[in-house]
């Protein structure tokens, strides 16, 4: 494989957006290094998978390390991983907090360590996080606590690492989606989700990735955070 082909890791990549990404990223000629805790070897020779949860720092270590023997290099990272749990703030438990904050939190500080050291060799690199609309417009019928305290934090440090690395020619950007039609939303819930959306419907995956896709071509747009929400940002409806 030669070095010059760039490559992707991708996180929480199994299934939903993660898988996605990964098949948009092996259309754009990228080699992928996709890890999810039960990811399942593939029988495309230019995705990688690693298994294991990224919150354990050996894991995340192993996934760039992976990139890096096996291809000499990473170009982007994308912190797609994330738990979702709602329910009343007085209602999670220790557990659901540990949880939440070992996947959201802990997985993406382990990787995206080890991702910058990587790409601050070449001078280069794209990272990307997954967060949710939920940071800036929460919704009164859906009680996000975990979600808002975890995601808000990887929204804010996508800032500070954009201008913390810019002048070493790392960009930092996110994606915040919507509701996006996934298997972790079952079918009798999709039409009180949709009418979550002032749009009055879900988001689709390949929307997302086209958001994400945009931020790896925009070579002038770093500590961006992109909505792809069918407008809840924008406010109340």
């Amino acid at each position: 494989m030669s070095n010059e082909q760039k490559v992707a890791i991708v996180t929480g990549a199994s299934q939903g957006i993660g898988a996605g990404l990964v098949e948009a990223y092996r259309k754009e000629g990228y080699v992928v290094v996709a890890n999810s805790r039960n990811i399942q070897p593939s029988s495309d020779a230019g995705v990688i998978a690693v298994p294991g949860s990224i919150g354990e720092r050996g894991i995340a270590e192993q996934v760039v390390k992976t990139a890096v023997e096996r291809f000499g290099r990473v170009d982007t990272l994308i912190n797609n991983a994330g738990i979702f749990i709602g329910k009343p703030f007085t209602d999670y438990t220790v557990e659901d907090f540990n949880n939440v904050v070992n996947v959201n939190v802990a997985g993406f500080f382990h990787v995206t360590q080890f991702a910058i050291a990587e790409m601050l060799k070449r001078g280069h690199g794209h990272i990307v996080q997954i967060t949710t609309a939920l940071v800036d417009q929460p919704i009164a019928d859906v009680p996000t606590g975990l979600a808002t305290l975890t995601k808000g934090g990887l929204d804010a440090v996508t800032r500070g690492l954009a201008i913390e690395y810019a002048k070493s020619g790392i960009r930092v950007n996110a994606v915040a989606p919507g509701i996006i039609r996934t298997p972790m939303h079952a079918p009798e819930t999709h039409a009180f989700l949709s009418a979550l959306h002032p749009v009055g419907r879900l988001g689709e995956v390949n929307e997302v990735v086209d958001a994400v896709l945009y931020l790896e071509r925009a070579g002038f747009v770093t500590g961006e955070t992109l909505n792809v929400d069918g407008g809840q940002h924008a406010g109340r409806w």
